[in-house]
């Protein structure tokens, strides 16, 4: 990379010393390479977790405000299907529970689709909604907040893959009570898988075809457990970040008066653009969070 961008800036001397338009078109092209490849690199680390290519369960809840936050919580849920509707996710809804009056009490789906969790999991907090309220006579401005919570999907079909070079088979005499019954052939079969450490041992029938036959379908069985347990730990590590749902994790303010302004408190990132955001147009937010953009005023409304 370091040498693309040299040659690129020598094309670019180049240009200017000559005063020739091709050269200074070569130049561009090659600093434009350079950008996207930057670009690309910036996007792998990004998006480099351990479930980031996994689908994602998106879960909105409404907090305080009573029936004005349980229609804040239903605009944020659309505005989290139409952002999956924009990027070409598949949305499966889960769970809805409505709202007294109005709105939603809580709601989740599940978005799949490339890196769905890697892009949502920038969403997760508090979200805070200012505006004159419609269901209020009087006209008042109200603030409402919301909740957004995001886990990755973690597959349920896992499939046991045990390569040969993994495993250890040893064969050795049944043992037994003795006199007719003692077995004079290798029929016992112990497996060993070597990067986890289980071992199976079976000798229970009289053929070492049967033993060994036994002794795989207890191995694979032992192995999904082993996997379930790790999948369960993946979960807890991710249960063990998510954020108490208080102010202090409110991640984003929508102003609609007396001003129109979206702004990212962790960023700085902000627009008058709020129906285009309400709509799904969350990148402008959701990139720089990810590329570890971090907010360098104070000057934040709280």
């Amino acid at each position: 990379m370091a040498r693309g961008l040299d040659d690129a800036r020598a094309l670019h001397d180049l240009a200017e010393e000559a005063d020739d338009e091709a050269t200074r078109a070569e130049a561009a092209g090659a600093a434009g390479a350079m950008v996207r490849q930057v670009e690309s690199l910036e996007f792998e680390k990004m998006l480099s977790g351990p479930h980031d290519r996994a689908g994602a369960i998106v879960e909105v809840k409404s907090g305080a405000g009573g029936i004005e936050a349980m229609d804040w919580a239903a605009m944020l849920y659309r505005m989290y299907t139409r952002y999956c509707e924009r990027k070409g996710w598949e949305v499966e809804p889960a769970d809805l529970v409505a709202g007294e009056e109005a709105g939603i009490s809580s709601a989740s789906f599940i978005a799949r689709g490339d890196h769905a969790y890697g892009f949502l999991k920038a969403e997760k907090g508090v979200h805070r909604l200012v505006r004159i309220s419609p269901f209020d006579q009087a006209a008042r401005r109200q603030t409402s907040f919301a909740a957004v919570d995001v886990t990755p999907e973690i597959e349920d079909d896992i499939v046991i893959d045990i390569k040969e070079a993994d495993v250890r088979i040893d064969t050795y005499r049944s043992s037994g009570a003795g006199g007719q019954k003692v077995n004079k052939t290798d029929s016992a079969v112990r497996i060993t898988h070597l990067p986890t450490g289980i071992v199976v041992a079976m000798q229970n029938e009289r053929s070492q075809q049967k033993n060994r036959s036994m002794a795989w379908k207890i191995l694979r069985s032992r192995l999904y457990e082993h996997e379930e347990k790790k999948r369960q730990a993946a979960l807890d590590a991710v249960e063990a970040q998510k954020k108490d749902i208080n102010f202090g994790s409110q991640i984003r303010s929508y102003v609609l008066a007396p001003y129109r302004l979206v702004k990212d408190l962790r960023s700085g990132i902000e627009t008058g653009k709020v129906e285009d955001v309400l709509d799904g147009d969350l990148d402008q937010f959701v990139y720089p969070y990810l590329l570890g953009v971090r907010r360098t005023d104070r000057s934040v409304d709280e």
